[in-house]
This record gives structure tokens, C-alpha cells and sequence, in this order.
């Protein structure tokens, strides 16, 4: 099955939002933020740009298993980076593709130097759900003959 909706349509639907932190504040603030914000990633800005993105697997791996102090130690010695992106016409297919390849759950949406969103892994699901259920009520009122309603 290929997936040929853009990332831009994933966008549209889930409106802009974008929480991000700078890479000197500390891996304490930026986990702050995650759980305030309830998500698994944040973007790190520096000057505008996008530097880097750091997620729980991030805390995880580069604090709780090397012991270093959540408190003391600044994002940019955890963060991801360099950042794998998508643009807005990237397909679904493409960003499915380059998180399973590169085993990341979050990708950032650029246009040009523009950061314009970031996805999940959960808003392609989402999306698929949302896609296959559609499908499914468009045969099934072919199949009875009856309208859908929408």
C-alpha cells in the first residue's frame, strides 16, 4: 500500500503548534516542558534555526543510563543532531519510510530554512486510521447501496 498524501495534509489537520527549547538549557527543563506540553519531543532552536530535537528516548538513553545529572546537563549534549527532516510535499510513505530507516518517532517539517511543524510516529497512525475508516464506509455504502453520511 503506498501512501501518497502529502505531509502537508497531516499538517493542515493538526494545527501548528511547535514547543521547542534552546541547547543551553538543561535536560531538566527541557523534560519539564515535554510533560507539561504532553509530548515526546521538543525542537531545539538556536538564533531561529533548528539545531537539533531531543525526545524521552534522548533522556533515557544519554542521562538515565550514562548517570549524568538531569539538572546539570545542558540539551545540546543530548539532542539529536544533525536534524532528519521532511518538507510539506513529502508523502505519507516518505516519512514512514525515513523513521523506520533512521528509528526515530519524530521528524520536523521544513520549508527551505523555514521549520514549519513537526509529525509523530502517532500522527502517521492516526492518519492511516482515519484514511482506512473512510475507505471502509465508502465500500461499504457501495456494497448496501446506501449514502454516507459525513
Amino acid at each position: 500500500m503506498k501512501l501518497t498524501d502529502t505531509i502537508n495534509s497531516i499538517l493542515k489537520s493538526k494545527g501548528g503548534q511547535l514547543w521547542s527549547v534552546t541547547p543551553d538549557q538543561s535536560a531538566y527543563q527541557a523534560i519539564e516542558v515535554m510533560v507539561e506540553k504532553r509530548v515526546g519531543a521538543l525542537l531545539v532552536i538556536s538564533e531561529g534555526r533548528l539545531v537539533g530535537v531531543v525526545s524521552e528516548r534522548d533522556y533515557a538513553r544519554k542521562i538515565i543510563l550514562t548517570g549524568k545529572s538531569l539538572k546539570e546537563t545542558p540539551v545540546n549534549e543530548i539532542m539529536s543532531s544533525p536534524v532528519i527532516f521532511v518538507t510539506p510535499k513529502h508523502t505519507i510513505d516518505d516519512a514512514m519510510a525515513i523513521m523506520t530507516n533512521n528509528r526515530i518517532r519524530h521528524l520536523p517539517v521544513m520549508e527551505g530554512e523555514k521549520l514549519v511543524g513537526i509529525i509523530s510516529i502517532g500522527d502517521l497512525v492516526k492518519w492511516i486510521i482515519t484514511q482506512q475508516s473512510e475507505t471502509i464506509a465508502h465500500l461499504g455504502a457501495y456494497i448496501t447501496g446506501s449514502q454516507i453520511v459525513t
